[in-house]
């Protein structure tokens, strides 16, 4: 026998089930579709809290080493009390759990008025007399997904997953349950699951923390995204009819995790965004998500509010940057409106070696910069731009005498932590605190630097020395890290911050809260631009996703028009051979630039709909890509960008949200665009062109065919 607790938070419903024993679960279903009045379904009932302690029984059905689901640790929790927390602006329903020997859980699901999400965690109290230790602990877990099909849900759910490669970030994956072998046994008695996830300090390195599954019949969607910054796991499992999914810390299995929980000490898991809605599609569903990045970049400094473009010089010195040839691109892009100038990596290399293997000491180079940077930052400055610099803070390069300082760098097994090239500081060290408030922070203040493109090219792996486990070292590791950047915010008021991790290893709630934008990719001048940053748009909010146009000499008109268009699906960021470009040249950047100008309201806050197939092949694409963003006041713009002529003459999109006329258009040449009731028709003419489309809802304000 279950009862439910229901309580509204917005649009979505919270029933708490328990069963007879205590047991307590969670379901988060859309408020707006009741439960139906009977349940279809031989489940049993699927813990609010996934957890193992040290000693307990692992779960059977032949779980180990692919779940640790389900352990007596997690069944014997028994809910103790639930309260309803209200305040002005939300609302917190907070869940007690406890066993016999005063393992206390508290479980938290907060709102806010207007959110579209919850953000669960919990926090393990050890209120015993002896130690206890971890082996996994859950941010959040789901059961009864879904309510709304009876028996196993036969051919009608699938699994949404967003993959992730060096310069490939954000793929789509989508799966039946079947396809995963997730169809209960005859005899459900054994588990299934799919664990996956990331180990090491890129949390984007595979996988985004994300998960979506959706009811396929009853185009119902339920779904997370986790903020953590280190290893981390998503789990869909079943071993009945139900099915449940959670995610949390990589535990011990996956990622090499304890955790000593001497009596009285506490431990609280990173926060999950949890939701669910009556959606059509998983790009809608996700952009509930990731409206969770709202309010830190809402607080982000002013200037990023107008989401100005950024020039990066990296790719027109590949990272040799000097006074001397900044001086000629600030020449060459003088009065074109550009925000932030980024001096990028290389700034500090000593003669003849390269800027990939001697960061660390951060001493800048006097022969790069003979009058010193203040000199280069002055003449940044007198552009009307903010100056911004590059640093890897975590890491140091085997040509710098930091890698041999290996007193204060990560070791594992009692051995300094060495990739290809590099080591990395420990972070918790004072030593290295103070060394980095010097070199990092006392830089940023010396030369009056506004901005800070934080890089990370290597990850830690499994873990390090210096904790009860590798995994809980490495958590540590990382989140000193995180407290460093925040220092940074307070020492350096106003400072904006860029998210680098060899371009998007660090898309994750936690590291995007933390800055005001981030580095898309590390896909600089390849054709699939435009793929990526499209993609990206159901993992993070695009008014932070840094996009590069990387413009070369030998450019035609429409490839440069094709790389300026890439840019308008986030944030507008220039490089390349600016120093050399043709008059008409300038002018197809230009024109993109004032583009960009008009739709940065629509970046800025919208919503995105996929108006073509998903490319199949992204080194080497076919066909087309349509792309529409509607802003929060209506207007609206469309992107479409050719591959490979594999497309219809006249590409046919359809336009909710109208009706619109057209109001501007780019491309190299004029476009050959029209609208007809609520489709757009779009002549590209040949392949590898990018034509956008600015779309008003007046048709006072639109432009003359």
């Amino acid at each position: 026998m279950m009862k439910n607790t229901e309580y509204i938070l917005g649009d979505m419903a919270l029933y708490y089930l328990q069963d007879e024993k205590g047991r307590t679960g969670l379901m988060i279903c859309p408020a707006d579709l009741p439960l139906p009045e009977k349940t279809e379904k031989k489940a049993a009932m699927d813990p609010l809290v996934q957890i193992k302690v040290l000693g307990d029984m692992y779960p059977g059905g032949y779980a180990s080493g692919n779940t640790m689901r389900r352990s007596e640790s997690a069944m014997g929790l028994v809910m103790k009390e639930q309260s309803l927390e209200e305040s002005e602006n939300g609302r917190c329903v907070r869940t007690v759990l406890e066993d016999q020997r005063g393992c206390r859980v508290v479980h938290r699901a907060s709102w806010e008025e207007g959110d579209h999400f919850v953000r669960i965690f919990c926090t393990c109290e050890n209120r015993g007399k002896d130690v206890l230790t971890l082996e996994m602990l859950s941010s959040f877990s789901l059961t009864g997904i879904s309510p709304y099909l009876p028996g196993d849900c036969s051919g009608e759910m699938a699994v949404h997953r967003l993959q992730s490669r060096w310069s490939q970030e954000g793929r789509l994956l989508s799966q039946t349950l079947e396809e995963l072998q997730l169809e209960p046994s005859w005899g459900m008695g054994a588990a299934r699951s799919e664990r996956f996830g990331q180990v090491g300090s890129m949390p984007v390195n595979h996988y985004f923390p994300f998960v979506a599954l959706e009811d396929r019949k009853n185009h119902v969607f339920f779904g997370a995204q986790l903020a953590h910054c280190a290893s981390w796991q998503m789990e869909v499992y079943r071993i009945d009819e139900n099915i449940a999914v959670s995610g949390g810390l990589a535990d011990r299995e996956f990622g090499h995790w304890m955790k000593h929980l001497a009596p009285g000490e506490t431990f609280s898991t990173p926060a999950a965004i949890v939701s669910a809605a009556r959606t059509e599609s998983v790009d809608e569903f996700c952009q509930r998500l990731t409206e969770a990045g709202e309010k830190a970049v809402n607080a982000a400094p002013e200037s990023e509010q107008d989401l100005p473009i950024i020039f990066n010089e990296y790719c027109t010195t590949w990272g040799c940057p000097s006074h001397e040839n900044i001086t000629g691109i600030l020449k060459a892009i003088h009065g074109r409106g550009f925000g932030y100038f980024v001096i990028d990596c290389g700034w500090y290399k000593a003669d003849g070696v390269p800027w990939d293997i001697s960061m660390g000491d951060y001493v800048p180079s006097a022969t790069l910069f003979p009058d010193g940077l203040e000199k280069t930052v002055q003449a940044i400055h007198d552009e009307g731009m903010k100056a911004g610099i590059w640093f890897e803070i975590e890491n140091v390069g085997h040509a710098s005498e930091a890698f041999h300082n290996t007193d204060h760098l990560l070791k594992r097994d009692g051995f300094p932590l060495t990739t290809t090239g590099r080591r990395f500081w420990d972070m918790q060290d004072p030593w290295v605190k103070e060394y980095l408030r010097e070199r990092v922070i006392g830089t940023l203040k010396k030369y009056g630097f506004e901005y800070m493109k934080v890089d990370y090219n290597d990850t830690i792996g499994i873990g390090c020395d210096g904790a009860e486990s590798l995994g809980e070292g490495l958590r540590r590791n990382m989140e000193a890290s995180m407290e460093f950047l925040e220092e940074v915010k307070r020492e350096v008021p106003g400072i904006i911050l860029e998210n680098c991790a060899s371009g998007g290893h660090r898309l994750e709630p936690g590291f995007m809260a933390a800055a005001s934008m981030a580095s898309f990719s590390d896909a600089h001048e390849c054709v699939e631009i435009p793929i990526i940053a499209a993609n990206l748009h159901r993992a993070i909010l695009p008014r932070q996703s840094q996009i590069w146009a990387v413009i070369r000499e030998t450019d035609s008109l429409k490839r440069i028009a094709y790389s300026v268009a890439n840019t308008f699906l986030g944030r507008m960021c220039l490089s390349g051979d600016v120093t050399n470009l043709s008059g008409d040249q300038w002018d197809v950047i230009d024109r993109g630039m004032a583009f960009y100008r008009k739709i940065v309201p629509i970046i800025r806050k919208g919503r995105t709909y996929y108006l073509s197939p998903q490319i199949e092949c992204i080194r080497h694409p076919r066909g087309w890509q349509g792309i529409l963003r509607i802003g929060s006041e209506g207007d609206a713009y469309v992107l479409i960008h050719t591959f490979a002529r594999e497309f219809p003459e006249v590409l046919e999109l359809e336009l909710p949200g109208g009706p619109y006329c057209i109001a501007d258009s780019y491309s190299d040449e004029k476009a050959d665009v029209r609208i007809e009731g609520e489709k757009l028709y779009c002549r590209p003419g040949e392949d590898w062109r990018a034509v956008a489309v600015y779309l008003k809802k007046e048709q006072a304000e639109c432009a003359d065919d």
